[in-house]
């Protein structure tokens, strides 16, 4: 087969440009048709609306990782389970799940209907065959740091030559995973469901694992999931068609038109009939709701934050307890919430999502100006400037951050950025500080577990051992109480080094389409979708 880039050939771009252009002016409005013998059928097609491009439609290979990616490889490829925003997992690919080996090891009985898009049935051994295809040394994967759970792997997910890899075809429908500590199955979803996709092995055989994800296979990919890939301008548009025989249920429409879009173009298109719905659920600012209601739609608020909000900071630059405890101090969370969130936000002092088993009591809030100076004077700061990054979209919170900054004699100069770069400046130390958002899950090291490791150091902290070593302790911890103690040893540790600083966790508000019903609008907060119980009526 041959290697691809995905600048294919020049005819792309200009297709990217048209699609662009007439997207708005047509698609929404009309019905494409199919001829079956002499007679016109109308096609019913979803227009579907999305801000960010996917970087690749091989699951296991986005360079940036980011749920854009997710919510399109959802559609395509089949999951172990679909999951809730408050943590609860319902069958997908798996119809039931139970704990084995006292803990370290989870058996999924597969659902027996489940095809890919070739007519293959799907069988544990192909589960199996994907997990130790992502995790051979030899596949130039990203995303293989998922299975660093797994016996038989290294620390990044990579297989160990010469020990037993913790996937395994029990027999047809029974997939075994086995993992190096005891964990709860549906932790173990609600942590890793999004990053774990069943690829179609049997397809695969022949392609050198080397040259996997470079394949053109990937030009034209072949699911499990309720959607199948029909079509795309790379980074502009996406077409796909319902999966007839999905194993939980066909789709109601027959294709699906994923257009990528300015941000602040979506809700405009979605009222002007050119949209049917947009990624993630719909989602609408507390400014832009009465716009929406006034157009007619019926706004859906949901019950469970589905966004954190934080500043990176850069330990390495900051690198003094007392400095970034001045910064945290400055900042007037409660004014920053209300300006940005309004009355859906609530303001945080730790990572772990409010009203979950592992949150400590509400916390007052750190606002002090007093103490900050004091933090200030003790961290023996001399005047410097630092840089805060932040995308566009951010640039009026960052200006109150930098206002909040001055008040205590911090200086701050903003840099407006696009996420990738921003999120590289802090992994590779050019910026200072950073605003950002991220997807909170139930589980309590659903952020300090991912970004205090030295795989991920994107604090850039200089000495990680007491955070791996408290991290490690909680992950190895079975017995409840005794985790909830660990836990909030861990949260005590972070208020006294501040490697970050919690802002607020948000609630949504999704505008409910006009023309689909069978939408779990919340559910997107986990990056799927429920598209089998998509009904268009209009």
């Amino acid at each position: 087969m041959r290697k691809h880039h995905r600048t294919r050939i020049a005819v792309l771009a200009l297709a990217a440009a048209l699609v662009g252009s007439l997207f708005l002016s047509s698609c929404g409005k009309q019905q494409e048709t199919k001829t079956q013998g002499e007679t016109e059928q109308p096609t019913v097609n979803v227009n579907y609306g999305i801000s960010n491009a996917w970087d690749s439609l091989m699951p296991y290979y986005s360079v940036s990782g980011s749920n854009y990616s997710r919510i399109i490889y959802d559609k395509i490829y089949d999951r172990l389970a679909y999951i809730q925003p408050d943590g609860t997992c319902m069958p997908r690919g798996a119809d039931r799940w139970e704990s084995a080996d006292k803990g370290r090891a989870i058996l999924f009985h597969l659902n027996e209907k489940a095809a890919f898009h070739d007519g293959t049935p799907v069988t544990a051994q192909h589960w199996a065959d994907t997990i130790a295809l992502v995790t051979n040394p030899a596949c130039q994967i990203l995303g293989r740091g998922t299975f660093a759970c797994l016996a038989g792997t290294d620390e990044e997910g990579v297989a160990v030559a010469g020990e037993t890899l913790g996937a395994e075809a029990v027999d047809e429908s029974t997939l075994k995973l086995t993992f190096k500590v005891p964990v709860v199955p549906e932790e173990f979803l609600v942590d890793k469901n999004r990053e774990i996709y069943v690829l179609p092995t049997h397809l695969l055989k022949e392609i050198d694992p080397k040259n996997l994800v470079t394949d053109d296979f990937w030009l034209q990919p072949v699911g499990s999931g309720p959607c199948k890939y029909v079509s795309d301008v790379s980074g502009s548009n996406l077409v796909l068609e319902s999966n007839q025989n999905y194993q939980l249920g066909a789709p109601g429409f027959d294709t699906m038109t994923i257009t990528v879009m300015d941000k602040a173009n979506l809700l405009t298109a979605l009222i002007a009939g050119d949209l049917d719905y947009y990624a993630f659920g719909g989602s609408v600012t507390e400014e832009n709701r009465a716009v929406a209601e006034k157009a007619g739609f019926t706004i859906q608020e949901g019950m469970v934050p589905s966004t954190f909000y934080e500043l990176m900071l850069n330990n390495e630059t900051l690198n003094s307890p007392e400095l970034r405890r001045a910064i945290e101090a400055s900042l007037d969370k409660e004014l920053l919430c209300q300006q940005n969130s309004g009355d859906l936000g609530t303001v945080a002092d730790s990572s772990i999502l409010p009203d979950t088993p592992y949150a400590g009591p509400a916390g007052k809030s750190s606002y002090d100006l007093q103490k900050a100076k004091q933090f200030l004077e003790q961290s023996g700061y001399d005047g410097k400037t630092y840089t805060l990054a932040c995308t566009s979209q951010r640039a009026n919170l960052a200006s109150l951050i930098q206002q909040n900054l001055a008040a205590v004699g911090i200086q701050v100069e903003i840099e407006t950025v696009d996420s990738a770069t921003m999120f590289a400046g802090m992994n590779d130390g050019t910026y200072d500080m950073a605003v950002a958002s991220h997807t909170p899950t139930s589980l309590p090291l659903w952020f300090t577990g991912n970004r205090l490791t030295p795989r991920n150091n994107i604090f850039r902290v200089a000495d990680l051992t007491t955070y791996t070593t408290l991290i490690s302790a909680i992950e190895k911890e079975s017995q409840e109480t005794a985790r909830m103690d660990l836990v909030d040893e861990l949260e005590a540790y972070l208020k006294q080094q501040v490697p970050f600083v919690p802002l607020w966790f948000s609630n949504a508000l999704h505008v409910q389409s006009k023309t689909v019903i069978g939408i779990d609008y919340p559910a997107s907060a986990s990056c799927n979708e429920d598209v089998w119980q998509w009904q268009k009526t209009v």
